[in-house]
């Protein structure tokens, strides 16, 4: 299927700052800027940033940022899911994955997060995709953001609600290991009922085991 893209930019007052959020970028664009030196959660931050610029330039990869001056200081991926992963099993061209974001330390508690996902869903793109996001305890900032598991998943869910992602149900086994874990799903408007039905059947491998 196609993979257009369309650039959207908007300015956002952050304690006396001008920040971008902005995107989605090419992959020359985020190699020009630096990445905040905090954003290693998922991997180190160099690591990180070659792996933004190869996700950016896939065909349906977007990288989204939230930019101060020439640093990015946070960011969202949306790619095809893992190979090694379920989601991917069914081969569905229109099945994409908000693999990850994340947000400096210094920049939380904003509401940025919630406007960068917003943004992402700006592109008329999107409405041809059933985008997910598999959310895990053990991926979260529990301690630097001295939330307990219950509050940290109440702040996620909202800042996914904030692009139209809400709660699916699954029995994916990662995910029904710890009842904080969730699955949240955006289905396009695009979307046609054969894919819906291959999405269920993604979300519950066992339906039919006894």
């Amino acid at each position: 299927m196609e993979h257009p893209k369309t650039f959207f930019q908007e300015l956002f007052h952050f304690d006396n700052k001008e920040l971008f959020l902005e995107g989605p970028l090419q992959p020359e664009v985020i190699a020009n800027y630096t990445l905040h030196p905090n954003l290693t959660s998922f991997r180190p931050v160099q690591a990180q940033k070659e792996a933004l610029v190869e996700i950016a330039g896939l065909p349906e990869g977007r990288i989204n940022v939230i930019r101060d001056k020439d640093c990015i200081v946070g960011y969202v991926t949306f790619v095809y899911p893992d190979p090694l992963e379920r989601w991917s099993e069914g081969k569905m061209e229109n099945l994409i994955e908000l693999g990850a974001i994340e947000i400096a330390p210094a920049y939380r508690a904003k509401g940025l997060g919630k406007e960068l996902i917003r943004l992402s869903m700006l592109d008329e793109a999107m409405e041809n995709y059933i985008i997910i996001t598999t959310e895990y305890y053990w991926h979260w900032d529990l301690k630097g953001s001295g939330l307990d598991v219950w509050e940290y998943r109440k702040v996620m869910e909202k800042m996914m609600n904030a692009g139209g992602l809400t709660w699916f149900a699954t029995d994916d086994p990662e995910i029904s290991s710890h009842p904080a874990n969730c699955l949240m799903a955006r289905i396009g408007k695009n979307i046609d009922q054969e894919s819906v039905e291959a999405f269920d059947q993604l979300r519950f491998v066992n339906r039919f085991m006894y």
